[in-house]
């Protein structure tokens, strides 16, 4: 595991947009006891930096944020469930259609 990140780094921020009271008043009651929380990833700004440090990224669409680093060379750990029944057959299907093989309607 890295501890130093330095300029150009994949790395992961960290910071709370809305703390616990800052909520909007029509947020459930269980939601307006926490803070409003932001993971970011993006390309380090400054020289070289270790996790916990306050720093600053530029994200893949070019905005500059702040925010403490919390991980460097994050991993994408996204997981949406089993892929629907009905969505495993597309890609055969498709590369069928794409053969001309299945007339189009």
């Amino acid at each position: 595991m890295q501890v130093q990140a330095h300029k150009g780094d994949w790395v992961q921020i960290y910071l709370v947009v809305l703390e616990a009271g800052s909520r909007a008043p029509q947020v459930p009651e269980d939601t307006a006891k926490v803070p409003l929380e932001m993971k970011v990833k993006g390309s380090l700004v400054e020289e070289s930096a270790a996790v916990g440090d306050t720093v600053s990224v530029e994200t893949a669409v070019g905005r500059r944020i702040t925010g403490k680093l919390a991980a460097i060379d994050p991993p994408y750990d996204v997981g949406f469930g089993p892929p629907p029944v009905e969505l495993r057959s597309v890609g055969a299907e498709l590369r069928r259609i794409l053969k001309q093989e299945v007339p189009l309607s």
